[in-house]
């Protein structure tokens, strides 16, 4: 009979237990800061749960869950446990600064004299310049960085010289469509190709005034909508318009150099502006060939001879696209570098070995014959020829500019992993101000890879967004590209708020040569607190077989090294040391 009453009992229990109101647990975002000097964390949520550790004053944690008047906190390294709210200050994680990836097709250079560059950083090679108020296509962009199109082809500005003329994609919500980028076929009939190549499958022709959709450009081609699928013609014939409007002169897109017109009347006139009535400043004749620089309704700009520019009737030329000249073969007539400084070495032949046979004092002005390579060659006083560096003069005329060889040759092919750590749920550590690490890692990691791609190397992300990758699958990523280098980027923190500065991570000996050149460069570069190189037993690099390193790029639980990271300048830098780290490791490896 006892039994019996036990079972009902039991049943009772159970049934109403069903029924019963339960603790309400809340999925939660955002974090905790601990306001007691020292507070207990439980094992769950209650006075009654044993302590599985403490945490002081200050410290942040990122939330799991919350029942009640308890958060479940991340304690790290797969710990997890309770908190009592009394005691713990509920924060929204700080708004990650934006990417600027902007959904501008152009933009205006709002300074003069500004430097395009062949990659984004002032140390790739410089392409060309732009004019103040010169417009230009918008291909891309990054934090800092924008990659342009315009009439000297492509290249990358800094970001804060260029006005855009469309606004961000955050500001973009909820505003009207912007218009499309549309062309106008000007030739008679223009072959459809399905690549940007002369040697692409024919796919059919445009007639003369069709309207047609653009998507993007590449050199000397223009990507298009053709039967409801993507195709490729080249721009020389392709009347090129934004918003409905025709392009401003001299924004045709063409790459200057890549269009040359060849004069087919007798005898032509130059004149100053592109109209009938404008002064006559000159002549051409049948069969000459000149550079055009723009192009107006149908009259041309071209180059008569360097530095001075006029108009002639388009109709009158025949116009043809080719690769812009390798520097060898530019026209330097009338051009002269100038010495920087004094004791510069002249050489017999262009290369560092040659002997010396002149030493040149700043300011000394030499005409320029040719040039070779990465050397001009310039005429001497007593008639004599002789080699000067390119890097060590300034040039006057319209020979090219010549740049020190960059990093570019050393990285070019190489195949790089890089790894921004933490992602989706594992926020990384959390800085004073709530920074979270996961969003500083990628910031920092595609400054780093718009920079590797722009030197020609392989260059593959373990994640490029706000995502969940799991350690074994970033170190899979590695192996599976048989990765010449692996670049794992982290932020640090410390119970100890005035722990500051930067660490390089290695674990096996094979990796640490790499690890001493990617903490070299990047010390200096950023001028944090030098922590040094030193053994870590962390996954990516313990169960890596490539060359693998992690860097920690400072302390977010130190408030001045949080708000130095943060900035724009810094990730700018910290990405530049990595670069110029991983080209002095290809250099010597």
């Amino acid at each position: 009979m006892q039994r019996k009453v036990a079972i009902l009992i039991a049943s009772a229990a159970l049934f109403f237990g069903a029924f019963a109101p339960q603790p309400k647990i809340l999925a939660s975002s955002g974090y905790v800061t601990i306001t007691a000097d020292q507070l207990n964390v439980r094992q769950g949520p209650g006075l009654s749960f044993p302590v599985v550790k403490q945490v002081k004053n200050g410290d942040n944690y990122p939330i799991l869950s919350e029942e009640g008047q308890w958060f479940k906190i991340d304690l790290k390294n797969g710990q997890k446990g309770w908190v009592a709210n009394w005691f713990a200050e509920k924060k929204k994680p700080a708004e990650p600064q934006k990417s600027n990836l902007v959904s501008a097709t152009s933009g205006t250079a709002n300074s003069d004299g500004l430097r395009v560059r062949k990659g984004p950083g002032t140390s790739f090679r410089i392409v060309s310049s732009l004019k103040k108020g010169q417009k230009v296509n918008v291909l891309e962009s990054n934090e800092n960085w924008l990659r342009i199109s315009g009439t000297f082809g492509e290249g990358w500005v800094s970001r804060e010289y260029i006005d855009l003329q469309q606004s961000s994609k955050e500001n973009d919500q909820g505003s009207e469509k912007a218009k499309e980028t549309t062309g106008i076929i000007t030739a008679d009939l223009l072959n459809v190709r399905n690549i940007p190549s002369t040697s692409g499958k024919l796919l059919g022709k445009l007639s003369q005034g069709s309207r047609v959709k653009i998507y993007s450009q590449q050199k000397e081609w223009v990507e298009i909508s053709f039967s409801n699928s993507k195709a490729w013609v080249t721009s020389e014939f392709i009347e090129i318009q934004d918003d409905g409007q025709p392009k401003e002169s001299g924004s045709t897109g063409k790459p200057i150099g890549s269009v040359i017109g060849t004069v087919t009347a007798t005898s032509l006139n130059v004149r100053e502006s592109s109209a009938l009535n404008a002064r006559i400043i000159g002549s051409v004749t049948k069969g000459q060939r000149y550079r055009i620089v723009e192009e107006e309704n149908n009259w041309s700009k071209i180059e008569l001879k360097p530095g001075q520019y006029g108009w002639i009737a388009g109709w009158y030329l025949d116009k043809s696209v080719q690769e812009s000249p390798s520097p060898e073969e530019q026209d330097v007539k009338g051009s002269a570098v100038t010495v920087l400084q004094s004791g510069t070495n002249i050489r017999k032949s262009p290369n560092l070995q040659s002997d010396v046979i002149l030493r040149a004092n700043k300011g000394q002005i030499y005409e320029i014959k040719s040039i070779r390579s990465n050397w001009y060659e310039i005429k001497l006083t007593n008639g004599s020829s002789g080699f000067i560096a390119g890097w060590l003069v300034s040039v006057s005329g319209s020979a090219p500019r010549i740049e020190k060889p960059g990093a570019e040759a050393h990285l070019k092919n190489k195949t790089i992993v890089l790894d921004p750590g933490h992602g989706g749920e594992d926020s990384g550590t959390i800085g004073t101000k709530g920074t979270l690490e996961k969003d500083l890692t990628i910031r920092t990691v595609m400054l780093l890879f718009n920079k590797l791609k722009a030197a020609g190397a392989n260059v593959i992300l373990t994640r490029n967004n706000d995502t969940y990758i799991s350690l074994r699958s970033r170190v899979s990523t590695s192996h599976y590209h048989a990765a010449d280098a692996f670049v794992s980027i982290h932020y640090d923190s410390n119970t100890n708020r005035s722990v500051r500065g930067s660490t390089g991570y290695y674990y096996h000996d094979y990796q640490k040569p790499l690890a001493e050149d990617l903490y070299s460069t990047l010390s200096q570069q950023t001028g944090l607190k030098n922590r040094g190189v030193r053994f870590g037993d962390y996954h990516v690099l313990r169960e890596n077989k490539q060359r693998a390193v992690l860097l920690e790029l400072g302390y977010l639980s130190n408030p001045e090294d949080e708000m130095l990271v943060n900035s724009g300048q810094f990730q700018e830098t910290a990405s530049t040391g990595i670069y110029n780290g991983l080209a002095r490791f290809f250099k010597d490896n």
